[in-house]
């Protein structure tokens, strides 16, 4: 069973105009809304990947009844814990003329400790038996800093696997826990260790306790330093359309791939396909079948030294 948490779930909307332009009005040619944050994407991926995914977090308010109705709608199962505030909305707006999403994003609800102390026990009888933990995405106000840190450990003490996609301080302070893998952009590595070289920024979060990093670079793919070994691999094309969702397909393949028990080849094979192929849907979490049948054919997969393979 993989269980995917999202702390800081939201209400996503998405509107599509012809052309992003500061200081401008612009004409909204469509707009889509469905159940979102970066967990939660994540679990629709699984999904489609065939798995079923029990997706938990904290939603609150009209907004957070929103969110859990489309999770139903979804099919994927609701294990969400309830909380007094207000859950979010996120707004990404996506250029057509060059495939750019502009995205913004809300705080979240203020969660009480009384709050974190029900999802915390919630969470506890939820990990037993879960081969995969995926915790994502930012965490709202009220919560401790090493809230994933707590929940890492949790899930490590029932014999679970994680994989981390978050940033910042969050990050930081979840890395002493041991994540199995985490899975940082270069923009938020670059945050978090103040280094521009990827590889050697990699290795200083394996050394601050990460047993694996997996760094995605967009088009260019993923740099993946493990235990095993290092690796690049990246897609054999370059797609336009809306490039949010990619991150969390990437996430998923990941998780699908260790519970799978698959050699790190295979699971960067099917992140770089999935996360491509997310790139021409127009919402998180959604997947052109036949983009991802095509690319996980033709995904570029190299193994060497971290130094040889940033300068491919």
């Amino acid at each position: 069973m993989i269980i995917t948490v999202t702390l800081n779930a939201a209400l996503d909307v998405t509107w599509n105009v012809p052309a992003l332009r500061p200081r401008s009005s612009h004409r909204v040619d469509t707009t889509y809304e469905q159940a979102g944050g970066k967990g939660i994407n994540v679990a629709r991926v699984l999904a489609f990947l065939g798995h079923a995914p029990v997706a938990t977090g904290l939603a609150g308010g009209p907004t957070g009844r929103a969110i859990r109705d489309g999770l139903r709608s979804a099919g994927i199962h609701d294990a969400f814990t309830a909380v007094e505030g207000d859950s979010r909305r996120t707004l990404a707006v996506v250029s057509g003329d060059d495939g750019d999403a502009t995205v913004f994003n809300g705080l979240g609800p203020t969660v009480s400790p009384a709050e974190w102390t029900a999802f915390s026990r919630h969470y506890a009888s939820l990990v037993r038996g879960a081969s995969v933990v995926v915790l994502s995405g930012s965490t709202p106000p009220g919560l401790p800093e090493d809230a994933y840190a707590q929940l890492i450990r949790g899930a490590a003490a029932e014999g679970a696997m994680t994989v981390l996609d978050t940033s910042g301080p969050a990050l930081s302070a979840a890395l002493e826990a041991g994540p199995d893998v985490i899975k940082p952009n270069a923009e938020e590595l670059r945050e978090v260790t103040g280094c521009d070289d990827r590889a050697a920024a990699a290795a200083e979060l394996r050394a601050r306790g990460a047993r694996a990093v997996v760094v995605s670079a967009g088009p260019d793919g993923l740099l993946a330093i493990t235990p095993a070994g290092t690796w690049r691999a990246a897609p054999a094309e370059r797609l336009t359309g809306n490039p949010t969702g990619a991150g969390d397909a990437c996430v998923a393949a990941i998780a699908s791939g260790l519970t799978a028990s698959a050699r790190w080849p295979n699971i960067l094979r099917e992140a770089v396909a999935l996360s491509a192929a997310a790139v021409p849907c127009a919402v998180a979490g959604d997947i052109d079948a036949s983009v991802y049948r095509r690319l996980r054919q033709v995904v570029r997969v190299e193994e060497g030294e971290p130094s040889t393979l940033e300068t491919a």
